[in-house]
Parts: C-alpha cells; sequence; structure tokens
C-alpha cells in the first residue's frame, strides 16, 4: 500500500501557461532584445519552454550568451507572483488522498514559494522541498531520497507525481520509486513511467494497489 504521495509543482498542480505572460513579461522583453542574436525562432521556443522547464536549463539549450543569462537570472532570482492562482479542477482529489503528501518543485526559491503560496496549497503538503539550482546542487532525485530517509519510507511505499518525464520522473526512477505520469492533455503516447494518468481521480486507485 502507498504511504506516501510526492507531487510535482508547475502543470502538476496548477497550468504555468495561466500565469505566465503577467509573471514572465519582464524576463520575455529583455529575450526579445536578444532576438537578433538567438534567433527570433530561438526565442519563441525559449519563451514556451519557460511555462515547464527552469531557466537555467533552457539558457544552456538555447545558447544564451552570459549578458543575456546574467541579467535573466538576476530578474528570476527575484521574481514573485502576487495573485490568486487557481489550481488545476482536478487536484481536489489530490486533498482528499489518504496519504502523506510533499511538493517538490525545482525553480527559484522566492518564486516557487510564491506559487504555493498563491495557490492556498502549503497545509496540504508535511513538507514543501524547492530545488534551487542557485543554492543547491541536489536534484529532486536527492530531495526524494531525503523523504525516504527522514520518514522512513521503503520505495515501494511511495509514489512520485509530475508531469514531465524527463524530470521527476526520471529522477524517481532513478532510486527505484513508482512514478505517475499526470498527462491531462494526451500529449505522450509511450512513457517509461510505472502509470499514466489524466486526471488525478486516478490516484486513489494507485495508493491502495
Amino acid at each position: 500500500m502507498i504511504r506516501a504521495i510526492i507531487l510535482d509543482l508547475d502543470n502538476t498542480i496548477f497550468p504555468v501557461k495561466s500565469i505566465a505572460d503577467e509573471l514572465f513579461a519582464g524576463i520575455y522583453n529583455l529575450m526579445d532584445r536578444y532576438s537578433d542574436e538567438v534567433g527570433g525562432t530561438s526565442i519563441a521556443q525559449a519563451k514556451e519552454e519557460m511555462t515547464r522547464r527552469p531557466f537555467q536549463k533552457i539558457a544552456d539549450e538555447y545558447g544564451f550568451n552570459e549578458d543575456l543569462t546574467q541579467e535573466a537570472t538576476s530578474l528570476l532570482r527575484n521574481l514573485t507572483y502576487n495573485k490568486p492562482i487557481q489550481p488545476f479542477d482536478d487536484y481536489k482529489y489530490v486533498k482528499t488522498l489518504q496519504a502523506d503528501k510533499f511538493l517538490v518543485t525545482m525553480g527559484f526559491t522566492k518564486m516557487q514559494s510564491s506559487k504555493v503560496k498563491m495557490l492556498g496549497i502549503g497545509s496540504d503538503f508535511k513538507q514543501v522541498y524547492i530545488a534551487d539550482p542557485e543554492t543547491t546542487d541536489k536534484t529532486k532525485r536527492h530531495f526524494f531520497a531525503d523523504i525516504l530517509s527522514k520518514y522512513n519510507y521503503a520505495e515501494n511505499e511511495v509514489l512520485v507525481v509530475g508531469d514531465d518525464p524527463e524530470s521527476e520522473i526520471t529522477e524517481a526512477r532513478a532510486i527505484g520509486i513508482q512514478t505517475v505520469l499526470y498527462d491531462p492533455e494526451r500529449k505522450y503516447k509511450t512513457t517509461d513511467a510505472d502509470h499514466l494518468i489524466v486526471n488525478h481521480r486516478e490516484l486513489a486507485e494507485l495508493i491502495l494497489r
């Protein structure tokens, strides 16, 4: 039986696109200033990626120069969101699950903390962890392992739930934790995750197996 569930934040609990244009307006304007150098198509793709991946990985992938990377990082480091955020409608099923719940998210600490606050979900979790690449070398797998150790869970007693096959799913599988890919838009036909769901309501069945 599953004793604990570890959830991702962005695009697992709420759609980042719902706040992206407002949250990243300053960053998008900055990126536009470098469109001649980086390429307009690449800038457009990078903006889209901002809704689902950490900026550091995007900067590396798209070859942002040092000036753009440093200016953007400086802005992002202190960026917060201070308006109410609506979670996915099916998040209500997560709140009712009879298991310990943890939140593990990657990104800038102030930004991720403000999202949790404006979603009003902090009290839903036994603990919230933020993997900030600026302040720690730990990846999500290290936080997953810390949770197992601190709370004495076996790997088969925990589920990791997230939307990104290359992030939390890969990180959890690397240390033997069961994984659930949340794919409400049905983007993935195949996946390395142990389970694939399109609605958080399905988690109730998985924790009883």
